[in-house]
């Protein structure tokens, strides 16, 4: 059973931890400087060596956590996989990969790797035959690892359970112990939670030893997000979701669907509308996925229509609106919704669209996070400027990645050297296996794109294009439209299964 732990330290700074020293200075280079409460509670306990489970609201810095600890557990000369990080969706895992990869810039050389499902296998046992330090993984996958014995976890002394409560809703629990149960017993394991299930209870009692718990259950700031709710028609809550963005005009948003149908319908809609929009549900094949997420966080996408099993685990900053296109009958749902925006220093709308039959889920609501409803007519809105609501930036693909040797800072180079342009016209850079994202100022794409793509990266010459929103691929874009969705015969409401012992979900 978990045991009570020390109150955490009173110097809150990294520097207070028993880290190495380049960690130390790659966390100042990063920013970090000082720890969330989630960091300062639970850094001195797992740098320690002990078993934690920790119960934080998504967005606290948990990665963190886990991340240092499992780095300060690895001996950088032996090639073998010594750290396992496993994660609900592909999502949450790509950003936890790249999340170690920032942590562990002081080092040389230590290989982490991506085991999710949505891309062939081959490609993955090639990389884990060349060896790795880390992997983090869906547990569909890694156990698929597993059974075909391309995965030796004989060496692992870290184990790592994130959004653990997310994995059970949808149906992991036989998997999680199939693959804790190939793991070496001397280990230390980590666990994190939103919320504490009893398969979580189950989970600590099977493979934990010792554990000493952290539960920080404190709500974000209510005054950093603003919430309204609007009565409107069911034939009328999609036209609503339009009228909001017009009227708040918000950079970035996140509209919460509580089925992929209704995830199809808005985004005809607000497409229709002018809108950059783009859709995030189980449909969608990895390729597609990835590209979405690469385009909303680097705001070259102004809206983002989600479900929320598809949505959880993302961690998008300056997300100035969340929008709840349907009431969710579950106020913790409605809790980490709202809670994705109205971040750091920050503030945020919370927009919600409610039916007279879905009264009660808002009474519901009101009463767990202590709140007063404030009800606001919708037919009172009326957009605010006659621009359309465009974002700020465009996202380029180089056909190029690290198998290239291509760095952030290799892009980066060429758009500020002989191409040109200012360094705060250039965003987000994200390099992949084979391809780099790079978003530019909206009114210098067309240009970026040309010059990147007439210069060299690597001393190579590249293929370069602008990932179009509309659908319609520009002139030297392949056919296929990069934010198209691929229909299936099956169009089921994209909400997590029932926790069953014996239902698996692939990876």
């Amino acid at each position: 059973m978990p045991q009570s732990q020390v109150p955490p330290p009173a110097d809150t700074s990294f520097a207070s931890l028993p880290l190495k020293p380049a960690d130390l200075a790659n966390l100042n280079q990063l920013g970090y400087l000082e720890m969330t409460p989630i960091q300062a509670a639970s850094l001195p306990i797992t740098l320690a060596g002990h078993d934690l489970i920790a119960q934080a609201k998504t967005g606290s810095g948990k990665t963190a956590v886990f991340a240092l600890t499992l780095l300060d557990n690895l001996d950088v000369r032996d090639l073998s996989v010594q750290a396992m990080v496993l994660c609900p969706t592909r999502e949450l895992a790509d950003q936890v990969t790249q999340e170690i990869r920032r942590l562990a810039r002081s080092r040389d050389n230590v290989k982490v790797l991506s085991l999710v499902g949505g891309t062939t296998m081959r490609p993955q046992m090639g990389s884990l035959l060349h060896g790795a330090h880390i992997v983090v993984g869906t547990p569909g996958r890694i156990m698929d690892h597993l059974q075909r014995e391309s995965l030796d976890l004989s060496a692992l002394n870290t184990l790592v359970l994130d959004e653990a409560d997310r994995m059970l809703d949808m149906g992991f629990f036989d998997d999680i112990v199939y693959v804790a149960k190939r793991c070496p017993s001397k280990r230390q394991t980590m666990l994190f939670s939103a919320t504490y299930p009893e398969g979580i209870a189950q989970l600590c009692r099977q493979f934990m030893r010792q554990p000493k718990e952290v539960k920080l259950t404190e709500r974000h700031a209510a005054d950093k997000i603003r919430q309204r709710f609007y009565e409107v028609a069911n034939e009328d809550r999609l036209a609503a979701v339009a009228t909001l963005l017009n009227h708040y005009r918000p950079v970035s948003s996140l509209a919460f669907c509580n089925t992929r149908q209704q995830c199809r319908d808005l985004l005809k809609v607000l497409r229709e509308q002018g809108f950059h929009a783009l859709a995030l549900h189980g449909e969608l094949e990895q390729r597609e996925r990835d590209q979405v997420l690469v385009q909303f966080a680097n705001r070259s996408c102004s809206v983002l229509v989600a479900t929320d099993v598809a949505a959880r685990g993302l961690d998008i900053a300056q997300l100035e609106a969340v929008i709840n296109v349907d009431v969710t009958p579950d106020p913790e749902v409605y809790i980490h919704r709202i809670g994705r925006t109205g971040r750091a220093d920050q503030d945020g709308w919370a927009l919600s669209l409610a039916s007279k039959n879905q009264m009660r889920r808002v009474d519901n609501i009101a009463k767990e996070t202590g709140t007063t409803v404030e009800w606001h007519p919708i037919a009172e809105l009326a957009a605010t400027s006659d621009e359309p609501l465009l974002p700020p930036m465009a996202t380029l693909q180089i056909l190029g990645g690290r198998k290239d040797k291509i760095r952030p800072g290799d892009v980066l180079g060429a758009l500020t050297g002989e191409a040109g342009f200012a360094a705060d016209q250039i965003g987000k850079i994200q390099v992949s296996e084979t391809t780099t994202y790079v978003a530019v100022a909206r009114a210098i794409a067309q240009e970026a794109q040309r010059k990147l793509a007439a210069g060299k990266l690597k001393g190579k010459s590249v293929k370069v294009r602008i990932l179009e929103i509309s659908g319609e691929a520009p002139a030297n874009a392949p056919s296929r439209a990069n934010a198209s969705i691929r229909r299936r015969p099956k169009a089921e409401p994209d909400s997590p299964a029932p926790a069953s012992p014996r239902r698996r979900r692939p990876g």
